[in-house]
């Protein structure tokens, strides 16, 4: 009852927290509302809950369909409605001038689009015709529940639920068996097997898993501006050990940079870059262009500003995609009446107009296919003089052209991205590009961050779609990049990394995600994603940026240690009391304990335990994933539940020789309040030395596991001498039980530091 209440009180603050949290990332629809009749409507962006039937909307790509909505006017408007229909492909839309029939039609009607669906292209606006529980989507899903996978918290804890479960299905049985064969007591023995099985079980995991995730979920957003929109999911970020994301935008900004400057050689040239900057800088001003594209934006940014201002002006062909190329015309410093024309843009347009002998043309292209084949975008640079004329300049004017050389751009580098890459292989985490690029460019933006991709660590779209799940599973495994991907083979890829045994998170802000997303055991996008992308995240990030998933994982790290910290110390006590239970009714003539006495004990101790919601563990924690695997945990909770048994019995001959004999054993009450103090102290021995990181600075405070432990070996001690004891059937006990006692508990501390030395060996 009090773990119930505990956990209520803990997911009510939770739910209150989580509330808030979504309402800052809550999809809103951008909609036509007028302030009165007379006035014209405005634009505005409300909630998709607020939205009623008669509402005008607004419709672009990337937005979740917030309703069931007729189409007043679209434009290449095309929906992405697998949720609806299972269909892969985007379905196109156009207004018409059917009716809404009530209750007729289907998904396929051109005129209509359904919530639940999402913007692929082109753009709408539409009228509300339903929402809430009234749209299609509602009535097609009612009752369905979520058909996400099993996540790793949701497989984590299945497999110890059963752990659990076998273990309380066998203890009763156990107990009573034992009592009825050698003391001849039979239902008598009911409530302490009972008792016991209750004692086994963890009743406070409910409440420390709410309390821990939702404690680290409060503290990502309060510091960090991390939404975490499923508790479970932090844990599960906490576990990954693979991280898919995108190249451009993560990895890398949206732009390029200038890499090199090449003269014909190959080798570095400046005078590349000036004539590149001169028709860059003219180009722009000459043709009344609104801004210089993002190519001559890097060469201007690289290039003397002294160097282009030198020339003037004269005029200019702007880029066209039939030429494939753009020329500026300028006049030489100190060389009147000769105009130069300068010309730039692709390695083959630009030499097939300068004058080459046919091999030294093959050799120049060849020399820009390997630059492309690295990753790199690659532009000529030519020139010609000409005679000063009044006649405007022609595309016919750009032939006879001596070749300057190349300039080569990379994807300028996310400044964040290489050391957060670095913390997170610290972490245990591999990243794995999934991209929709070239092979070569995402190769390139990786080894620019020191990401090692070896000679077959890239797995192209096209080869992915000759692979089934099994040798793609197989394959992902040395795989780096991932590239040339549709939004189905990034599902795929994150699918059978799952199926290899990996926890995977996947970060994504297009609707090209969604599938990879919702596959994943977490899926993240940042906060500027589109509607769907964000919708279908666990966690939705401040901005795109791995330090936020590595503050993340972090938070993740901590609450899953404390959650496992909690488990063992609780487990593998539990089950050391269980075992030392049963060997007390085989050698006692009375119950080891009675039943409001274990329910007592447990109380104090599941108190206690609620400070591990608060512990911060030891940074050696954040090393590796944490990860709730059964088997081990089985281990654990069976080798130091030994040991604690081999505690507990030894304390039986403490008392017998403290009780002068084994004949003091007879008397009850002694052998309780005995018993019942060991186990506390034992217990408060546990959460010191198990925990999951120790306090190594000397002369630090104790932390909230150190108060607890406190005190709980505090209640263990003053309980049997006070008024509760004897409410309790505990009496008080001579004082060379506690020396007796002190030494068992210094064997036993030295006990626990040597088995646990020697698994976290095991571990590493």
């Amino acid at each position: 009852a009090v773990s119930c209440a505990l956990r209520a009180s803990g997911e009510h603050r939770a739910d209150r927290s989580m509330a808030g949290l979504r309402r800052l990332v809550a999809t809103t629809a951008t909609v036509l509302r007028r302030d009165g009749e007379d006035l014209p409507p405005d634009v505005r962006e409300i909630p998709v809950d607020e939205l009623v039937p008669g509402d005008v909307i607004r419709l672009g790509p990337g937005d979740l369909v917030p309703a069931d909505v007729r189409l007043l006017r679209a434009r290449g408007l095309t929906v992405h409605q697998a949720p609806l229909t299972g269909e892969s492909a985007p379905v196109a839309k156009d207004a018409g001038d059917a009716a809404v029939a009530a209750g007729g039609g289907g998904f396929d009607r051109p005129q209509l689009c359904f919530q639940g669906s999402s913007v692929a292209s082109g753009s709408a606006t539409a009228v509300v015709v339903a929402t809430g529980a009234r749209t299609r989507f509602a009535a097609a899903h009612s009752g369905d529940e979520d058909r996400r996978e099993a996540s790793a918290f949701d497989r984590s804890v299945h497999g110890i639920s059963w752990i659990l479960i076998r273990f309380m299905l066998l203890t009763p049985p156990l107990v009573l068996m034992a009592g009825a064969a050698l003391r001849d007591r039979g239902p008598e023995t009911l409530p302490f097997a009972v008792a016991v099985a209750v004692g086994l079980t963890p009743e406070m995991l409910p409440v420390i898993v709410t309390l821990c995730l939702a404690r680290g979920a409060s503290l990502l957003a309060r510091q960090h501006g991390v939404i975490v929109k499923r508790l479970p999911a932090l844990h599960d970020l906490g576990a990954a050990d693979v991280l898919c994301l995108d190249k451009t935008g993560t990895l890398t900004q949206d732009r390029p940079v200038l890499h090199r400057a090449l003269g014909p050689g190959g080798r570095d040239d400046p005078e590349v870059l000036r004539w590149a900057a001169v028709n860059a800088w003219w180009t722009l001003q000459l043709a009344d262009l609104p801004a210089p594209d993002a190519l001559d934006d890097a060469v201007l940014d690289a290039a003397d500003e002294d160097d282009v201002m030198a020339y003037d002006g004269v005029a200019a062909l702007p880029f066209d995609s039939p030429r494939r190329l753009a020329t500026a015309v300028v006049r030489t410093p100190g060389r009147p009446g000769v105009h130069t024309l300068v010309v730039k843009g692709a390695a083959e347009a630009v030499l097939e107009r300068c004058v080459l002998a046919d091999e030294e043309r093959a050799e120049l292209l060849a020399l820009a296919a390997r630059h492309a084949d690295e990753g790199l975008r690659v532009l000529a640079v030519a020139t010609a003089e000409r005679s000063a004329r009044t006649r405007d300049y022609t595309p016919a004017d750009e032939r006879g052209l001596e070749f300057r050389g190349f300039v080569t751009f990379r994807d300028a580098l996310a400044p964040t991205a290489a050391a957060a890459l670095r913390v997170l292989a610290g972490r245990g985490v591999s990243v794995r590009v999934v991209t929709g690029d070239h092979p070569g460019t995402a190769v390139r933006a990786c080894r620019d961050l020191g990401i090692d991709v070896p000679p077959d660590g890239v797995l192209t779209g096209e080869r992915i779609d000759g692979l089934t799940d099994a040798e793609l599973a197989e394959a992902a495994a040395g795989t780096v990049v991932f590239a040339r991907c549709a939004p189905e083979h990034k599902a795929r890829v994150v699918t059978a990394l799952r199926a290899s045994g990996h926890t995977v998170g996947h970060l994504g802000d297009g609707v090209n995600d969604l599938p990879a997303l919702r596959a994943a055991d977490v899926g993240i996008a940042p906060r500027d994603a589109v509607d769907v992308a964000r919708e279908s995240a666990d966690l939705v990030l401040a901005e795109k940026d791995l330090t936020a998933i590595d503050h993340g994982i972090t938070a993740g790290r901590y609450a899953g240690g404390n959650i496992a910290t909690y488990l063992r110390i609780t487990l593998s006590s539990n089950l050391g009391n269980v075992i030392a239970m049963l060997a007390a009714g085989l050698l006692l003539p009375f119950l080891p304990m009675l039943p409001a006495q274990v329910l007592a004990q447990n109380l104090c101790f599941d108190a206690a335990q609620l400070a591990f919601a608060h512990d911060r563990p030891h940074p050696s924690v954040l090393r590796r994933p944490t990860v709730l695997r059964p088997r081990q945990l089985l281990r654990f909770i069976t080798g130091f539940g030994v040991l604690n048994a081999v505690a507990d019995l030894a304390t039986f001959a403490v008392l017998a020789f403290a009780l002068s004999g084994f004949e003091g054993l007879a008397d009850a009450s002694a052998f309780h309040s005995g018993w019942f103090t060991e186990n506390l102290l034992t217990q408060a021995l546990v959460m010191v030395l198990l925990r999951a990181g120790r306090r190594r600075v000397t002369g630090a405070r104790p932390g909230p596991i150190g108060w607890a432990a406190g005190a709980l070996a505090a209640v263990g001690l003053l309980v049997p001498v006070s008024p509760l004891g004897s409410l309790l059937g505990l009496s008080p006990l001579p004082l060379l039980y506690y020396l007796l006692l002190a030494a068992v508990l210094a064997l036993y501390a030295v006990g626990l530091v040597a088995v646990r030395a020697r698994q976290e060996r095991g571990i590493a």
